[in-house]
């Protein structure tokens, strides 16, 4: 399972997947598609054409893990369809992965209370 801690970097294609792709495919898109690296321990974030099903594709060290999510009578919050990449942080990631709305989850970052100096 994949654990989002405050560490995870996660990463999702804005546009859909074809979702016959398997690790190897999903790694080659990584690669090819969204200039990065599948074996930096990210977990990367694909969405099916129709919006209710993910797959999280991570290396854990020891090898790659695939999930794939399906949701039961709803879809995914995604990002407008568009070419590209965007960055969640983990408890976006947490969100998105129950299907909800993981806009409404602000990072860490964002939360902090400002000094005033």
């Amino acid at each position: 399972m994949i654990a989002p801690n405050g560490q995870l970097r996660v990463f999702v294609a804005t546009r859909p997947m074809d979702f016959r792709k398997g690790m190897d495919g999903l790694a080659l898109a990584v690669q090819e598609l969204l200039g990065l690296d599948p074996f930096c321990g990210a977990a990367f974030v694909f969405r099916s054409k129709r919006a209710d099903r993910i797959k999280v594709l991570v290396w854990d060290r020891t090898g790659l893990v695939l999930v794939h999510k399906r949701l039961e009578g709803g879809t995914f919050v995604w990002p407008q369809v568009r070419d590209g990449v965007m960055k969640l942080s983990p408890a976006q990631f947490s969100a998105l992965f129950e299907g909800l709305d993981w806009r409404m989850v602000r990072p860490e970052a964002e939360r902090r209370p400002q000094v005033a100096g």
